[in-house]
């Protein structure tokens, strides 16, 4: 007999021959692909701007439906809830905007600064600043 002695009489009303199978538990990602796999800004991005673009295209058709009951029920209270609904829905575009520019942001981080700017001080009196000028003229014409 099988080892699922329990299932048998399962087994017979169905007519059918069941086994045990033990699964793998698949094999093991390294550590590395655990982390790039948690650790991929562009993959989070892309995929919270789509929830922000499913969610826009959602409040459309909200408030298009809460435009036809306010105007068939001349209701005020249907009118606030298609204000707030408009608010919502510019609030999600702003949130789309705002993940732009923080991957924007993100990328330049990424490549460094365009340009550098060293800025030196003299700390000095006037006479002081003059002496070493002339030094250093006297320097470039030898």
């Amino acid at each position: 007999m099988s080892n699922n002695k329990g299932h048998d009489a399962i087994n017979r009303a169905l007519d059918v021959k069941a086994e045990i199978v033990k699964e793998n538990g698949g094999a093991k990602r390294s550590d590395k692909a655990q982390r790039i796999e948690k650790d991929d800004p562009t993959k989070d991005y892309e995929y919270t701007r789509a929830q922000l673009y499913n969610l826009i295209e959602k409040g459309h058709e909200a408030l298009n439906g809460i435009l036809d009951v306010a105007a068939d029920s001349q209701h005020p209270r249907a009118y606030e809830v298609a204000g707030q609904l408009i608010k919502s829905v510019g609030d999600v575009t702003d949130k789309l905007l705002d993940s732009q520019k923080k991957m924007k942001d993100m990328d330049e981080d990424k490549s460094g600064p365009k340009q550098v700017t060293n800025n030196s001080l003299f700390v000095g009196s006037t006479s002081d600043l003059q002496k070493m000028l002339k030094e250093m003229s006297k320097k470039d014409n030898k």
